[in-house]
């Protein structure tokens, strides 16, 4: 991971999250995910290019809490947080254009 996909812990989530003063995608995924892998590259373009949108990527294997408590039983699975709440969640890997209209169309 760059440093445009910021690593979080469980720990972290609600500073990182639940109150950042942006809107967040977050990524739960594991290093085995074959798709997780692909999302990975996908989201790292996308934070790059959405200088307005926070980037976090939670490691469900080292950190289960957040998981557990969302219910994730398929990864990857992306959250969109806007002021603190889920505005969208998408389980699966999708093409880089479908993922950024998605994100778009809730942080805009």
């Amino acid at each position: 991971m760059s440093n445009k996909v910021l690593q979080i812990n469980d720990d972290q989530f609600e500073s990182e999250v639940i109150k950042s003063d942006k809107p967040v995608v977050v990524d739960f995924g594991a290093t085995w995910c074959g798709p997780c892998s692909m999302v990975a590259p996908i989201l790292e373009e996308l934070a790059g290019e959405m200088p307005n949108v926070k980037f976090i990527k939670i490691d469900i294997d080292e950190n289960a809490g957040y998981a557990a408590k969302l219910g994730i039983m398929s990864i990857p699975a992306i959250f969109i947080y806007k002021d603190g709440e889920i505005v969208a969640k998408q389980v699966g890997a999708l093409p880089k254009a479908e993922l950024k209209g998605m994100i778009e169309s809730y942080t805009a």
